[in-house]
């Protein structure tokens, strides 16, 4: 994903979102990290990036 003309990525300091980015761990079976890594593939983004987008458009249902 591009960040857009103008916009210069500084260590540390978030540029397409409000927050930076932080590592998690995920338990999930290998078949389903490989299907993650198509649809990200196919979406054109990283897995990281696709699963950003993904949580970010559910509703909160709080």
């Amino acid at each position: 994903m591009s960040t857009g003309k103008g916009k210069k990525r500084l260590r540390g300091i978030p540029v397409l979102y409000d927050e930076k980015k932080t590592r998690h761990t995920l338990l999930i079976t290998p078949s389903s990290w490989g299907k993650l890594q198509r649809v990200a593939r196919n979406n054109g983004l990283s897995l990281s990036e696709y699963v950003e987008q993904w949580i970010i458009s559910l509703s909160d249902g709080d």
